[in-house]
């Protein structure tokens, strides 16, 4: 492997302080010398990196790639954007453990991803047995970015009780299903796992038939079974991440608690999510607060995931979990077949019933449920493009939600439209990715491959700071955003990545500045021939990043793949 020598640019090194003017020698997959000036070495690859940023390859920390990576191992939209780190096993979900069809039924519908083609590529492919024989297996695919983990609690739940009893609210585990969750746990804990994840959130739901429409395993556990794991990772210095019952403040305020540390060791515990959503525009802020002060007057250790740019979503028809909140939304998602799904969004009765829910004032929401807040991208009637379903509504002369639920059963996933969640509005955004109890993440890479594409999530971090700057009201520094998205993340979960130094990993970033325009917000769909010609939506801004190394070989320039991207191991399972 020939050495690189990146000249000229101005060095960030993941530690927060202000760019410098260094080159950076990469030899024998490490960072060999950083300094001044560097004569290059005979038979060096030379990058020109004057007037462009070198920083440490941005981490990822919530992903679910654990299906794509299998298919796809060069995970490509991570790392054309600087990724060079990507953690899965989040949201209780992992493959490390359990049956093909159960592992599908759990993971499928939950993240938008074709069971269809999920469930064969277990069938043929799963050869592991447990969580270090995962990692083992994991290691011997040519990765593209590095893989960290979480082991998630659903998977481990059903593999020692059952899928049966692991989905029935009334049953606790007994002490030998509870003595083989410690001994997975264990042993995940010991292969290198960040710690457990696990999800209270009823409204990610089942997929298959026997059990379709259950919420997972994880959220029929007691507090009791929480509290028994947050035990282990707290005395083993690892890492909770959990995704609150957002429909109820107090199961939050719990997790949160979990954290405490003032007579005891605190758990480091990260929670979905520091979001300014339109449905509530105060629970960010009270949620930012409440973990200032657990932080500093409690001893917690707690970290809420934000993203930096607003948060969009795409829909087509009614396939978007954000209807799983509410029960007239989940009867209608429970129906796979098209012509049944239609059927049920034309009876009366149940439209009565999703329209009382879905105007129900006192019934806690997400999603903001406003139909004038929602266009119409494409139909077949096209005659509908452009609008939104209120002014459709009002040419026709009808209710917006009848109006809604009549073009849903018309024209079904034909039927693509568009709204913002939330982060809409940029002084909050800035606050929210400064504030000290943020950590920046929750991409979602991996799933709802037609709903989100926040894949370049570091490069429009770095384009909403650097406009700040520009515009001369700087809230934030480039060196300490680059900290947010590399060393802060990775030094926080335990692993060795995320900064630029003498004698570690080589895995960095070249970012041209002046690519930091608006192309980063824009979204077009893109064909995946491993799922099936799938169309999943990306942003695809390649004239921000030059250049990625991963390992200290190259893994793109200059808007092209390198031929080792997905072929050749790059990247390797990072163990905390």
């Amino acid at each position: 492997m020939p050495a690189i020598l990146i000249q000229g640019g101005t060095l960030f090194d993941g530690r927060g302080g202000p760019g410098l003017s260094r080159d950076v020698l990469v030899d024998a997959g490490k960072v060999s010398q950083i300094a001044e000036h560097i004569e290059p070495p005979s038979g060096a690859k030379l990058l020109d990196a004057r007037g462009l940023w070198v920083t440490p390859g941005f981490v990822d920390m919530h992903t679910h790639y654990d299906a794509e990576v299998e298919l796809s191992p060069g995970l490509s939209e991570s790392v054309r954007h600087g990724v060079t780190t990507v953690v899965l096993g989040s949201c209780s979900l992992s493959l490390a453990v359990g049956e093909p069809q159960n592992l599908a039924d759990m993971f499928c519908r939950v993240e938008a991803i074709p069971r269809s083609v999920v469930l064969p590529l277990l069938r043929d492919r799963k050869t592991w047995e447990g969580p270090a024989s995962y990692f083992e297996h994991l290691d011997s695919l040519p990765l593209g970015p590095n893989v960290a983990s979480f082991f998630g609690h659903s998977a481990m739940r059903m593999k020692a009780m059952g899928i049966a009893r692991s989905l029935d609210k009334k049953v606790r585990p007994s002490a030998a299903e509870l003595g083989e969750m410690d001994r997975l746990l264990g042993e995940a804990l010991e292969a290198g796992y960040l710690g457990m994840s696990i999800q209270t959130l009823p409204w990610d739901k089942m997929d298959g038939d026997e059990f379709r429409s259950r919420p997972l395993p994880s959220v029929f556990a007691r507090w009791s079974e929480y509290r028994h794991f947050a035990r282990t990772l707290r005395a083993r210095g690892k890492v909770l991440q959990a995704v609150p019952n957002i429909s109820t403040k107090v199961n939050a305020v719990l997790i949160f608690l979990m954290s405490v540390g003032l007579w005891r060791k605190p758990l480091r515990l990260t929670a979905l999510s520091m979001m300014d959503i339109r449905a509530d525009r105060f629970a960010f802020r009270i949620a930012g607060w409440l973990c200032n002060q657990l932080n500093r007057f409690f001893g917690a250790d707690l970290r809420l995931q934000a993203l930096p740019e607003v948060f969009d979503l795409w829909a087509d028809g009614m396939d978007l979990v954000v209807f799983e909140e509410f029960g007239a939304g989940t009867a209608a998602l429970h129906l796979q077949d098209a012509g049944e799904r239609a059927k049920l969004l034309r009876d009366p009765s149940y439209r009565a019933w999703f329209a009382r829910q879905w105007r129900n004032r006192f019934l806690p929401r997400a999603f903001h449920r406003k139909l004038e807040l929602c266009r119409v991208l494409a139909a077949p009637d096209e005659k509908l493009v452009g609008k939104t379903f209120a002014e459709i509504a009002n040419e026709r002369g009808q209710d917006v939600v009848e109006t809604f639920l009549a073009l849903c059963a018309e024209h079904g996933n034909a039927l693509r439209w568009f709204t913002v969640m939330g982060n809409d509005r940029p002084e909050w955004l800035e606050r929210i990715v400064a504030h000290p109890a943020a950590i920046v993440g929750f991409s979602d890479a991996g799933a709802h491959l037609r709903n989100m594409a926040h894949y370049n999530f570091p490069l429009r971090m770095l384009k909403l700071v650097r406009d700040a700057e520009l515009a001369g009201r700087p809230f934030m520094t480039i060196g300490r955003a680059v900290q947010r998205l590399s060393g802060e993340i990775a030094g926080w979960l335990g692993l060795e990545a995320g900064t630029l130094e003498v004698g570690k990993r080589a895995d960095l970033c070249i970012v041209d500045p002046t690519g930091l325009t608006d192309a980063v917000h824009e979204v077009a769909e893109q064909e995946m021939p491993e799922f099936g010609g799938l169309r999943r939506l990306v942003r695809r801004n390649d004239a921000a990043v030059l250049a990625v190394l991963i390992g200290g070989k190259l893994a793109w320039e200059r808007g092209v793949p390198a031929p080792e991207l997905g072929n050749q191991k790059l990247g390797q399972v990072l163990r905390a």
